[in-house]
């Protein structure tokens, strides 16, 4: 289970009920129940999860508004009017 609120992306995993069923050659990691908290930076979404092969991928994105990102600004130039016996720059 993958939930995220407030900037706080919370993974919880649960021991699969039908343990009984299936058989293994070698159990090497303890199966139990787990939860982690992540604390995401602000803009951040997460954008897709995976399971494949047992493990979890998390696609994180980093989405700014409009207003946050950063754009170019035209200097615009004056001609002043020259003064008498000064030369232009």
């Amino acid at each position: 289970n993958i939930e995220v609120k407030e900037n706080l992306l919370t993974v919880q995993g649960r021991k699969a009920a039908n343990d009984a069923e299936r058989r293994f050659l070698h159990r090497g990691l303890a199966e139990r129940d787990f939860e982690r908290r992540f604390q995401l930076a602000d803009y951040v979404i997460v954008a897709d999860a995976r399971l494949a092969d047992g493990l979890l991928s998390i696609a994180l994105r980093r989405e700014l508004p409009e207003a946050l990102k950063p754009r170019r600004i035209e200097i615009a130039t004056a001609s002043a009017p020259l003064i008498e016996g000064e030369k232009a720059a």
